[in-house]
C-alpha cells in the first residue's frame, strides 16, 4: 500500500510543478480592464493602451492582437512608447498601423527604445504617415460620444540627449494650463517612475509602460521584481494607483521575443480603460 501511496503524491507533485511552470511562462496576451469614474465624464469613453510592443509579433500579419482590439471596440488607441524597438525590423508594428489606426483616433508618446534605435525621428513620421497624431509636449482636446476630453503627451526623458537637457521639462511645462479647460485630462508618458512630477501638472489620468510588469511576478505577493531606472523591487511596476490629486495606470507591455530575460507569471497585456 505504501508503494502506490507513495507514487501518487509524487505524480501530484510533478502534476503541481508542470502546472505551476506553464502558468509560470505563459506568453499568451491577456486583456486588463480598468473603470474610472470622475464628474468630469458624463459619456462612457473606451480607450486601449498599447505600450512596450517592441516590434513583437501576435499571429499572422500581427492579427491575434488585432482581432483583440477590434474586439474591445474602442473609442481611441493610445500608443504608450517602445512599440518599436531598437534591435528589431519596424514590420510588425507597421502591419499593426495599417490595420487598425484608420479605425480609431489615435495618439502615439515616445519611448526610450525608440530613441535608441537612433530613427526615432523616422518612426514618428511612420506614425504620423497612418493618421496617427504624435505628441511632443503637445496635446489636443478632443469629443467622443458628445465628450470632450484632453490627450497630453509628451517624449520619454531620452529626448534630452537629442535636444536641450531640459526638454522633458519643457514638454510638461508646455502643458502645465491645459486642464484650466475644465475637461477631464490625459497625460500619455513612457516612464512611470516621475509620477510625483507628472501630477503636480493637474493630470487626471497618467498612463504609462516602460516597466515590462517588473518581468518576474508571484501571485498576491510581489507585483515585479525589477524595472529599468527604479531597479529591484519597483514601487511602480503595473496595474493601477491612486493619489489624492490622480490616478496612474500602469501597463505591463507587450514585449516578448524582444525581451532577454522571460517574463514570469506576467503575461503581455492589452490595457483598456473605461471612462465613465
Amino acid at each position: 500500500m505504501k508503494k502506490p501511496k507513495r507514487r501518487y503524491i509524487i505524480s501530484l507533485v510533478v502534476l503541481i510543478i508542470v502546472v505551476i511552470t506553464i502558468c509560470a511562462f505563459n506568453k499568451k496576451m491577456k486583456t486588463s480592464v480598468y473603470s474610472i469614474s470622475s464628474p468630469k465624464i458624463n459619456s462612457k469613453i473606451k480607450i486601449a493602451l498599447i505600450t512596450d510592443l517592441h516590434s513583437c509579433q501576435y499571429g499572422k500579419n500581427q492579427n491575434t492582437l488585432i482581432n483583440e482590439i477590434n474586439k474591445q471596440k474602442p473609442d481611441l488607441v493610445l500608443y504608450g512608447g517602445d512599440i518599436c524597438d531598437d534591435k528589431l525590423p519596424h514590420d510588425n508594428t507597421e502591419l499593426l498601423l495599417k490595420a487598425i489606426a484608420n479605425k480609431y483616433p489615435s495618439f502615439y508618446v515616445s519611448g526610450n527604445h525608440e530613441f535608441l534605435s537612433g530613427e526615432v525621428n523616422n518612426i514618428k513620421d511612420m506614425f504620423r504617415s497612418y493618421g496617427v497624431t504624435v505628441l511632443e509636449g503637445t496635446y489636443e482636446t478632443i469629443e467622443i460620444n458628445e465628450q470632450k476630453i484632453n490627450i497630453c503627451g509628451i517624449d520619454d526623458p531620452n529626448i534630452n540627449q537629442y535636444a536641450n537637457k531640459n526638454t522633458f521639462y519643457n514638454q510638461l511645462e508646455s502643458l502645465e494650463s491645459v486642464s484650466d479647460n475644465g475637461y477631464y485630462t490625459i497625460l500619455l508618458a513612457h516612464r512611470p517612475q516621475y509620477i510625483s512630477t507628472y501630477l503636480s501638472y493637474n493630470f487626471d489620468l497618467v498612463l504609462a509602460g516602460h516597466t515590462h510588469g517588473g518581468q518576474w511576478r508571484i501571485p498576491w505577493l510581489l507585483n515585479g521584481l525589477f524595472a529599468p531606472d527604479q531597479k529591484w523591487f519597483p514601487k511602480y511596476s503595473g496595474g493601477r494607483y491612486n493619489f489624492e490629486n490622480g490616478e496612474m495606470i500602469i501597463s505591463r507591455g507587450l514585449a516578448r521575443e524582444s525581451t532577454r530575460v522571460p517574463r514570469i507569471f506576467n503575461r503581455p497585456e492589452l490595457v483598456i480603460i473605461d471612462l465613465k
